[in-house]
């Protein structure tokens, strides 16, 4: 690394890394902001237009050819581009449900604002990683201000345990994670993905170095909720405020999924020993995590419960495809990554509008809102959408996703795997339709008095939220040319060239 030049390539190295520079930018303004014209009621729709403009200048980038930044330390275009498109896509939509949502509790908070542009930074620093240096401060940047906005409720004694819980258990992690990039760094004498062939190929410290793999993979595991490293998720994601949920559902898990992918792809991926033993590591977290998951839903009455084991099981699908850890598989995971989104983001922003209890959700059942479909079509037609599309029924997205993830499974001989992530999906079929059938099958006389009292209003915003996702839902799968392009990141090798 030769700092001499830091100044020949200052701007390129801006340009490269212009959306976490410019999100932090706002995050900081906004921040100062809220000093001086406490919980302006302006911020929220400027931090959303900043996280618009970084989405613009993604989008353009999504095409350009593959490129470093920083010494290498963050990709840029390509692939980097597309998954932080999906991140600012999931943070605009929880931007918008949260301005109304806050409001509605009486918690319009502007350092919120500031916290999830803070956050979205880390995320994307997270998922452009090129360097293990840069894996931790974005995952830190991205953890830290997520154990906040989880207990922002400061009044509700479950978003404090909720948020107490996630940040012991979230140190603890770290602490594997780091102990394993020091294994790593130990056994190869380099922290970048792309050069950790060359250091193993001549080290005699091979066993300290997957010692670090795993030690690795323990924090990783952790961040996507995997079985069993899953503990947190459920009492998180009922505790926090259901916007934020839905945000830290999507956006952080495609962030960490994303680092994920790459380290396998330019790091652990193109060693010629042990490639067996790290994919056989992720098929067994793969099977546990969607039976798991998928088991544990079943018997939940609280619909963002049953939605954070939801998530945990999707975690699942995922790992089945960095199991098969083809190119196929690697850009099926990126775009069932997109797809994740759309239906948990859409999923929680409609459940944020059903609460009634005064405790964000957290004490409210799913046969209290029986009925609530011919109350708020709006919120039961897209439900639909999302629950159909996260069971995997054709022609939705989620369908074509899923199917993205167990096609690679199968064509890399690891057919017994496909074979229980499909089982998994038609197990899931039962309890995600229980909510349309309380929804549209039960009576509104079965639900609780307060909800037959209920109004619930919908925000213009909000109802153009589960509209846009629940059209691209429909959209999406149908369009080939959404998938094609993941492909091109992976299949033409284009990534590993990298410096």
């Amino acid at each position: 690394m030769e700092l001499s030049s830091a100044f020949d390539t200052i701007l390129v190295d801006l340009a490269g890394g212009a959306s976490i520079l410019w999100l932090s930018l706002i995050g900081i303004i906004v921040l100062v902001w809220d000093i001086f014209d406490n919980d302006a009621p302006s911020i929220p729709w400027v931090s959303a237009a900043a996280v618009v403009i970084a989405l613009g200048y993604e989008s353009f980038a999504v095409m350009e050819p593959s490129s470093t930044a920083f010494f290498s330390l963050i990709q840029t275009g390509g692939v980097a581009s597309f998954i932080s498109v999906i991140i600012l896509l999931s943070t605009l939509a929880s931007i918008v449900l949260c301005a109304p949502y806050l409001k509605g509790i009486r918690r319009s908070y502007g350092e919120i604002y500031a916290l999830m542009l803070f956050a979205t930074s880390g995320m994307i620093l997270l998922a452009t990683a090129n360097n293990m240096v840069t894996i931790f401060v974005g995952l830190e940047t991205m953890s830290i201000a997520l154990y906040i906005l989880t207990g922002v409720v400061r009044s509700d004694e479950g978003a404090l345990e909720s948020a107490l819980k996630y940040f012991l258990l979230g140190a603890f992690a770290t602490g594997f994670f780091l102990y394993g990039i020091a294994l790593m760094y130990g056994a190869t004498g380099t922290m970048y993905f792309s050069e950790f062939a060359i250091g193993y190929s001549g080290s005699d410290l091979r066993t300290l170095f997957w010692v670090g793999v795993a030690l690795f993979l323990v924090g990783f595991m952790f961040k996507v909720g995997a079985v069993p490293f899953h503990m947190w998720t459920p009492d998180v994601y009922q505790g926090a405020p259901t916007p934020l949920t839905g945000f830290m559902a999507t956006a952080s898990k495609a962030a960490a999924f994303a680092a994920l992918i790459l380290v396998l792809y330019h790091g652990i991926g193109t060693l010629e020993l042990g490639g067996a033993n790290w994919q056989l590591a992720l098929a067994l977290l793969a099977v546990a995590t969607v039976v798991v998951g998928n088991i544990l839903a079943l018997t939940q009455d609280n619909v963002k419960r049953m939605l954070a084991y939801s998530s945990i099981a999707h975690a699942g699908y995922v790992l089945i495809a960095l199991a098969a850890g083809t190119s196929e598989a690697y850009a099926g995971a990126v775009y069932y990554l997109l797809i994740y989104a759309l239906m948990n983001i859409g999923a929680f922003g409609a459940m944020s509008l059903l609460e009634w209890d005064g405790k964000e959700g957290r004490l409210q059942t799913l046969n209290s809102l029986s009925g609530i479909g011919f109350k708020r079509p709006l919120i039961g037609v897209t439900m639909i959408i999302f629950m159909f599309s996260l069971t995997g029924f054709p022609p939705l997205g989620g369908f074509f996703g899923k199917l993205a993830v167990f096609a690679p499974a199968v064509n890399a001989g690891l057919t017994w795997l496909a074979i229980v992530g499909v089982l998994a999906s038609v197990f899931s079929g039962y309890y995600y339709l229980r909510v349309l059938y309380v929804f549209w099958m039960k009576s509104p006389s079965d639900a609780d008095p307060a909800v037959q009292s209920s109004t619930f209003p919908i925000p213009i915003s909000s109802a153009s939220v589960l509209v846009v996702c629940a059209g691209l839902l429909l959209a999406i799968g149908l369009i080939p040319e959404v998938r094609d392009i993941t492909l091109t990141f992976f299949a033409q090798g284009s990534l590993l060239g990298l410096p």
